[in-house]
């Protein structure tokens, strides 16, 4: 393993825990390399990181989670890439577990926080909801869609690089890409500790923007799935006004056309937008046989 095993860990002001997460993952394993993604910190995050086994990626100011995800997985050597948080929730003694069951065959093996395991009531709502919808799209059971403790096969993973955002919806872009492609995903169950410090995730500003994961769940996966339920409602209202009307006064409404009008182009919007998602995959996979095929995954200098 630890002629393939990289460990990427987004790191932004996390001075403070990012001594205890090093200390961790060396006593539990010797992965072939460990890269810590400096995200703009202004305390002393780099230099916490800095120590022999480690690899440091600054960037000059912060650019998000994702983006620190993407340069720690383009410069990465390992055939296997483990991701993990610097702010001491993630136990470095469950990462063998997490590998053990991705050489069982699997191409990503997510981490599910056990019961008791979210920061917050309010958090945990949100994630159960993510959950039931993407288990939804998927047509599988989604245990965890959230968590950023994963491990991935390096070449799949590199494939969706491109769909990544760089804020914080990053696992949920990945786990619905993989789903999306077909590849084998599974979950290990464990337990997040609370975290050390101060959140970097702002209630109000990144709970709507959490909001939009849930349309995002369904353009990544299958937009259709979620377009179609949403345009049934309109058409069932102008039914039911239609019979109304229609038993009063004895005529086809206005509203009732409206309805109809709504329903169908609610419909016609999750077809089109399916066709754009086959697209975006066509177009993904190909880039990266492009790729493979030429000199290798481009790494950070």
């Amino acid at each position: 393993m630890r002629d393939s095993l990289s460990i990427i860990i987004p790191a932004k002001n996390e001075q403070s825990s990012l001594p205890g997460v090093l200390d961790g993952i060396f006593s539990c394993c010797t992965p072939l390399e460990v890269i810590v993604v400096d995200d703009g910190s202004t305390d002393g995050t780099a230099s916490a990181a800095s120590r022999e086994g480690v690899k440091v990626i600054r960037h000059p100011y912060s650019k998000g989670n994702g983006a620190a995800i993407k340069a720690g997985a383009r410069a990465a050597k390992g055939k296997t890439l483990l991701f993990m948080d610097a702010d001491g929730q993630h136990d470095p003694r469950d990462i063998p577990r997490l590998l053990e069951k991705l050489y069982e065959g699997y191409d990503l093996v997510v981490g599910a926080r056990a019961k008791g395991s979210q920061a917050s009531i309010g958090r945990g709502v949100a994630n159960k909801v993510y959950n039931w919808l993407a288990t939804y799209m998927t047509g599988h059971k989604v245990e965890d869609l959230t968590s950023g403790f994963r491990v991935a096969r390096a070449k799949k993973f590199r494939e969706f690089l491109s769909l990544l955002p760089n804020g914080f919806s990053y696992p949920t872009t990945s786990t619905m890409a993989f789903f999306r492609a077909g590849y084998s995903v599974t979950y290990e169950k464990i337990h997040a500790s609370r975290r050390e410090g101060k959140s970097h995730i702002s209630p109000l500003k990144d709970g709507l923007r959490f909001l939009l994961i849930i349309f995002k769940i369904g353009t990544l996966y299958s937009p259709l799935k979620l377009f179609f339920p949403l345009s049934v409602l309109p058409l069932l209202l102008g039914l039911g006004y239609y019979a109304f009307t229609y038993m009063t006064v004895g005529r086809f409404t206005n509203m009732s056309a409206l309805l109809f009008t709504t329903a169908i182009l609610i419909f016609l919007m999750g077809l089109v937008s399916e066709q754009i998602t086959q697209l975006m995959y066509k177009e993904v996979g190909s880039e990266d046989d492009g790729r493979d095929s030429g000199k290798g995954t481009e790494s950070l200098k």
